[in-house]
């Protein structure tokens, strides 16, 4: 089920909101968790039935594993015995991800390397899958380690299963959930925290179905016109790509998270606008938030960190990117596109931690007296240093902002593309292709027939230049919201409550409602 969807705006959540609460108010909280669990699987189970056995049967497997390592009478039992039980649980849970994601990728790079011919299988990839099983990996390991104590069934199942992130995120942690599920029924009713939900939910769906979608259509008809567009075409591409990806993840993310805010709980942040990121390292501060998290507290700590020096802590964090690639899809491009971050990566720390404290150490030691500042000097002139300084700041910051755009939209060629060679093509073109004005075809991609009718209103509709407009405008609305603009979660937090408000929030959403009936999926629900 899709939250851009009727049957999940007027009949599903409505359900679920209505039956939550009224569980709650009439103190059954034990009912009102099974109930969420229960519509959890609807929501999973209505994609494929096979999907939710799959899921289920997962969580079931788990829970056990977990009852097994932090069961009161397992403790007496040697450490041996509970570190293998934690190896083979997650060994369980990357075979079950390792046959439904990559099984067919390993036998085509089998049948390549060595001239057989194994008949593929062609498995159906259960959607999420790589989100719940992470989800359940970190349990087992915490359970281990100790830092999470017996959990009830009905709290671990509505753990994994607790639909606003089941499909595409946020991975969230036991430590995050599991205490809110302990006070469900002990506190009020927040009506607050219920409008931030809904006004989260209606940005997050605006962000998708408005903007993200009408990108969406250039970058199909790109990639499947990559052997006949020209130079202007392919960068444009590009550069769509990069905003349609970041507008529909992070879009799906403020659902989710307006989702859990309408029934009282807190979903953690998993985009913090990534693209103002000044260089390669704040990014990935910014940039799927919980899945960075879950590969250092439990791939690059367990690897050595930084505990055994500079060169094994590059090695590290490459070996991290890279498994970040493979994690993202089965394919030889998804590993180029980890190799691509990984490096740049690796570069950027070395830079911070070796060759930029050497530029700056003469000037760190600069006689006193070069620095002091004579009383005498004119105020005006201490502002006018100031405001230079300032807008060189400000210069730096944006031309930092825009080269790693630049890199990271680079980069996802080989995310979006087919296969390497596709992604060699665009690339080629958009460096080396034939000079020629941005195609028809392409803009036409962006006549949404809502924008339209203004046009056709103003007049404009009969000028030779009247089907680009509505490309530049939206390609000018991404960009400034992915490069400038408050994210909406920043926005929700400024957002005051008035008629005003009430009104934008109605139309966006009556906007978004219209568009439900075009064919629309999100695009991490492919990894």
């Amino acid at each position: 089920m899709l939250f851009n969807s009727y049957i999940f705006v007027f009949l599903f959540f409505p359900i679920c909101l209505f039956g939550y609460y009224g569980l709650l108010h009439a103190h059954r909280t034990a009912a009102a968790k099974v109930f969420l669990i229960a519509m959890s699987f609807w929501f999973y189970g209505w994609f494929n039935v096979s999907y939710l056995l799959i899921m289920v049967g997962s969580i079931g497997g788990n829970y056990l594993f977990h009852r097994m390592l932090s069961n009161r009478a397992d403790r007496v039992r040697t450490a041996f015995w509970r570190k293998a039980v934690m190896i083979m649980a997650v060994a369980l849970n990357l075979g079950l991800l390792f046959y439904f994601k990559y099984f067919d990728f390993f036998l085509s790079t089998m049948n390549s390397l060595f001239g057989t011919s194994a008949a593929l299988r062609h498995i159906l990839l259960p959607l999420g899958i790589s989100f719940f099983t992470f989800q359940q990996i970190s349990f087992i390991v915490d359970t281990y380690r100790g830092e999470v104590q017996n959990c009830s069934l009905t709290d671990y199942a509505l753990f994994v299963s607790f639909f606003p992130q089941l499909i595409a995120g946020p991975i969230v942690n036991h430590s995050e959930m599991l205490p809110q599920f302990a006070r469900m029924g002990k506190e009020n009713v927040e009506w607050q925290r219920i409008a931030e939900g809904m006004g989260l939910f209606i940005l997050g769906l605006a962000k998708k179905v408005l903007i993200a979608d009408t990108f969406g259509g250039g970058v199909d008809y790109g990639y499947t016109h990559v052997e006949f567009i020209g130079r202007a075409d392919a960068v444009l591409i590009i550069v769509f790509y990069a905003l349609q990806l970041y507008l529909d993840f992070s879009g799906y993310c403020d659902m989710a998270r307006g989702i859990g805010k309408m029934l009282g709980i807190e979903i953690p942040v998993n985009f913090d606008s990534p693209y103002q990121a000044v260089n390669i390292v704040d990014f990935w501060k910014r940039w799927h938030i919980t899945l960075n998290r879950f590969f250092t507290k439990y791939v690059y700590i367990p690897l050595g960190g930084n505990r055994k020096g500079q060169v094994r802590m590059y090695c590290n964090l490459f070996a991290v990117f890279m498994l970040s690639g493979l994690w993202h899809g089965a394919g030889w491009n998804y590993l180029v596109w980890g190799a691509m971050h990984g490096a740049l990566y690796v570069l950027t720390r070395f830079w911070f931690r070796n060759i930029k404290p050497c530029l700056f150490r003469q000037n760190a030691g600069m006689p006193s007296q070069q620095a002091v500042v004579q009383d005498t000097q004119m105020p005006t002139a201490k502002s006018e240093n100031g405001r230079v300084s300032q807008i060189g700041h400000g210069i730096m910051t944006l031309v930092s902002r825009i080269l790693l755009f630049i890199y990271v939209a680079v980069a996802w060629v080989y995310f979006r593309a087919e296969n390497i060679a596709q992604a060699n093509r665009m690339l080629a073109t958009a460096v080396s292709g034939t000079v020629q004005k941005v195609s028809s075809e392409l803009a036409e991609c962006f006549r949404v027939d809502e924008f339209w009718y203004v046009i056709k209103v103003l007049h404009l509709d009969n000028m030779s230049y009247s089907r680009y407009i509505l490309m530049w405008v939206i390609l000018a609305a991404g960009l400034y919201l992915a490069l400038i603009g408050r994210n909406a979660a920043q926005r929700m937090e400024k957002m005051k409550y008035r008629t005003g408000s009430a009104v934008v929030f109605a139309v966006l959403a009556l906007w978004c409602v219209l568009t439900f009936s075009k064919v629309s999926t999100f695009l991490y629900f492919n990894f």
